[in-house]
């Protein structure tokens, strides 16, 4: 079972493991063992996530899921396909977390009087300075 938050578990029996050849670090490995890990796992077919669930993470994650409904991660960040295997698990878990939390409510604040009166002042202050500029010309207010 992979831990993705609080009450969400993905079982392991759904997710798939690819491997290829790393461009990553390897030394003379690089060309001769598969070392980078794909991660595929079909959000359309999922049975560990309710409905709405599945409609924010399609939404949230749409850049990494295909047409068919699999979401995709891949690393290839160590030397070792067991390192890359727990990196592109663990790299799931908190891209899923991080789609299926709720964003707190953002709490509209007046922006204070004496704020406001500052910043038109200081706009004042800028436009007299660039009025003075003009190569020696005086301008009337």
């Amino acid at each position: 079972m992979v831990y993705v938050a609080a009450g969400l578990d993905i079982p392991e029996a759904e997710l798939e493991f690819s491997t290829s050849r790393s461009s990553g670090p390897g030394g003379q490995n690089v060309n001769k063992v598969s070392t980078r890990v794909t991660l595929l796992w079909n959000v359309d077919t999922s049975p560990s996530i309710s409905d709405k669930q599945r409609a924010l993470v399609r939404e949230r994650l749409a850049g990494r899921i295909s047409r068919e409904g699999v979401l995709r991660v891949s690393s290839q960040r160590h030397r070792t396909q067991l390192a890359n295997k727990e990196a592109a698990l663990a790299r799931f878990a908190e891209l899923l977390a991080d789609a299926l939390s709720e964003a707190p409510r953002r709490i509209p604040v007046k922006v204070p009087q004496s704020v406001d009166q500052k910043r038109l002042e200081e706009k004042r202050r800028r436009s007299r300075l660039k009025r003075t500029r003009c190569d020696g010309f005086e301008v009337d207010e």
